[in-house]
Order: structure tokens, then C-alpha cells, then sequence
């Protein structure tokens, strides 16, 4: 088993690309279950450096679906991981531990997960130099923890947290 790494890339065009192709054939897949899906994470802002993985965001209309959701989202390469620690989602990857190419983070639409992450990657991508303040903080956190991402990851929460609480009271949500 791989340890995962930070490392972080360039902006990529291509990053869009890929976010409509998982989408696609998660619409293929899923249908009617969802309510709504997004590209969030770094690489929905362009311009940021990021991880090379594609952040997706679906919503539906009861958590519970996600069971029927699984076999689905096998199909097309998506393994469900249990994390007790996500009470109000449920998360999904593509490709191998520590490798993988997308993540699918399914949450109840319009509640508090799907808003925060909506409110902070469109906070991002309105103030610019917040997203520079981001980039810099998570080029700083890489070099620290590269062989560490989840305290990487955890180290970018008062910031991100910060940013989300500035974004409600901006878009009023």
C-alpha cells in the first residue's frame, strides 16, 4: 500500500474536462437519485494549485439513498470508504489508496455540508486574492507535511473554516 503524499500541481484546464466526464457518467449511473452535482475542491478554481484530484459534490434528497447508491457507483470505478467521522456524507474514490484520481464526497443538498462547500469554493473564485492566501497557505502546509496529508488537510481547517464564515454572511446563506 502506497502512503499518500502531498503534492501539489499547477492549475490544469484539463481538471474541468475531467470533472464533466465523472459527472456524466454519474448521471448515467445514478439518475433521478440526484438532486445535484458540483466540482468543488482546488481544482475547481482556476488558477489554484492543488492535489490532481477531481472533488466531487452530489446532493441528495435523503442521506439513507446512499446504500442503494454503492453498486452503482461501483460500476464506474467509485469504492465506497466508511469513515466514521463523516456523520452528515458519505465518501467515495476513484482509483487506488493514496492514488486515487476523484473523490465523491454525497450529502443531504441545501444542508450544511453542501452549502459550506459550495459557499467556499465560490468565495475563492469571487476573491482572488483569498484564493492567493489559500494557495500559499497550502503550498506552506505541503512542504511541511508532504508525507503527512492528513494533518495537512487538518491544518488548512481554520482557514478554510474562517473563509466559509465570511462567505455566509457575503452570500448570506
Amino acid at each position: 500500500m502506497t502512503k499518500p503524499t502531498v503534492q501539489l500541481n499547477e492549475y490544469n484546464d484539463e481538471w474541468e474536462s475531467q470533472f464533466e466526464y465523472e459527472k456524466e457518467r454519474m448521471i448515467a449511473a445514478l439518475g433521478d437519485k440526484i438532486a445535484g452535482i458540483e466540482h468543488i475542491g482546488s481544482t475547481s478554481i482556476k488558477g489554484l494549485k492543488a492535489k490532481p484530484i477531481i472533488d466531487i459534490l452530489i446532493g441528495v434528497e435523503d442521506l439513507r439513498v446512499t446504500a442503494d447508491l454503492v453498486q452503482p457507483l461501483n460500476e464506474i470505478e467509485f469504492e465506497y470508504v466508511p469513515k466514521q467521522e463523516f456523520t452528515d456524507s458519505r465518501f467515495f474514490r476513484k482509483g487506488l489508496w493514496g492514488q486515487g484520481t476523484c473523490h465523491l464526497h454525497i450529502c443531504e443538498i441545501d444542508r450544511t455540508e453542501w452549502i459550506e462547500k459550495i459557499v467556499f469554493r465560490d468565495y475563492l473564485r469571487k476573491h482572488s486574492n483569498v484564493a492567493e492566501e489559500y494557495a500559499l497557505l497550502k503550498s506552506e502546509l505541503a512542504t511541511i507535511y508532504k508525507d503527512d496529508r492528513s494533518t495537512y488537510t487538518k491544518q488548512k481547517e481554520p482557514f478554510i473554516k474562517d473563509t466559509i464564515r465570511k462567505a455566509r454572511r457575503e452570500f448570506q446563506t
